[in-house]
């Protein structure tokens, strides 16, 4: 196996998927940065900046058939052009993906194959738990395991009763406290950030995600910027998503700052996030409880007696509802895809035959 791609994260799962589809005319790569139509590979001929071909371009049907950044892509490399043509992307591990901005029902991949996901928060006026389930939800969905990053610990005076919220919410998730201006909590970080493994960074602007990776590499890798004052909300620093190789083994994936960051699935991350929750509703008298105005009901019953926020609870309902809403646009879409797919099918039926 090629050391250089061992440290690129290759194993043999990607090995045998490799084998079993393609021969010893193509190579492989993994996608570094997603341009417009274009994509920066790290390959064992260095650094390629690749394309799709025709076929897979014509094949994709959703945003989703396209490489995202952490793929691994099988390639016909041109080294002394430093170019290379995307024949396939092999299966993916895991993927976070969110719901793109706007009206559009459409998945986006954020990252691809990621091992570990950290997500920041600030311990700063920013700080949030409502963000921080939310965050949870995605990350227990995307198949890579969270640990919880709260930044900016020489900010913050009330540094353990804020860990003490997090605990509350993140049953079972490791959470560190970091000052990366005074290099606090950072060696404790590195037991994830072994050779060939990969940690995205999930979180809004200026919770300190750009500063972290600088601490890593030992140099300005990546711009950072101040805080606005009066909200402790930070500038876009990070606008694309970016694959950076550390000098003492592992990968990070970087990522633009999502504030409101849009749930894609959650079925199963609302049952990991929301454990606590689910675990109380099977305690009711009714198995059917709405939980409003039944008698007997174990969730009224703690938050009565305060084992159970109200606060976490509403947001529970409210993320339940969203994705309820999202899961009847997306079968919407589905059929539609599917009537277009076979439209094409159909269209392209009817052009060969009118060749014979």
């Amino acid at each position: 196996m090629n050391k250089y791609l061992k440290k690129l994260g290759w194993d043999d799962f990607y090995q045998s998927h490799f084998e079993k589809q393609y021969d010893e005319t193509y190579s492989v790569g993994r996608v570094a940065i997603e341009h417009t139509h274009m994509y920066t590979i790290y390959s064992e001929y260095g650094e390629l900046l690749g394309e799709l071909s025709g076929k897979m371009r014509h094949g994709a049907v959703g945003r989703e058939d396209f490489p995202a950044v952490g793929d691994w892509v099988v390639i016909s490399a041109r080294p002394e052009e430093k170019r290379a043509t995307i024949y396939g992307v092999l299966p993916r591990k895991s993927k976070f993906s969110r719901k793109v901005a706007g009206r559009s029902v459409e998945e986006q991949i954020v990252a691809a194959n990621v091992d570990i996901l950290f997500l920041f928060n600030a311990l700063n006026g920013d700080f949030n738990i409502r963000r921080i389930e939310r965050y949870l939800i995605l990350a227990w969905e995307s198949g890579a395991n969270p640990v919880i990053i709260l930044s900016k610990a020489d900010l913050c005076h009330d540094v353990e009763e804020k860990v003490r919220a997090v605990e509350e919410v993140a049953i079972g998730v490791p959470v560190h406290v970091i000052s990366s201006l005074k290099r606090e909590g950072i060696v404790d970080l590195y037991p994830y950030l072994g050779e060939g493994k990969t940690i995205a960074l999930l979180g809004s602007s200026g919770v300190g995600k750009s500063t972290f990776i600088n601490t890593l590499v030992g140099t300005e890798v990546l711009k950072t910027q101040e805080v606005r004052e009066g909200d402790d909300r930070g500038k876009h620093t990070t606008t694309h998503r970016e694959l950076i190789l550390l000098p003492g083994g592992g990968l990070i994936i970087d990522t633009p700052g999502m504030r409101e960051l849009q749930l894609w699935h959650g079925n199963e991350g609302m049952g990991e996030t929301f454990e606590d929750i689910e675990a109380l509703a099977t305690e009711c008298f009714f198995k059917d409880c709405s939980h409003e105005n039944e008698p007997r009901c174990a969730i009224k019953e703690a938050m009565a007696n305060g084992s159970l926020s109200e606060e976490r609870f509403s947001n529970y309902r409210k993320l339940q509802r969203e994705l309820l809403y999202l899961e009847r646009k997306q079968d919407k879409q589905a059929q539609a895809a599917e009537k277009e797919k076979w439209k094409k099918i159909h269209k392209e039926l009817k052009a060969s035959y009118k060749k014979r």
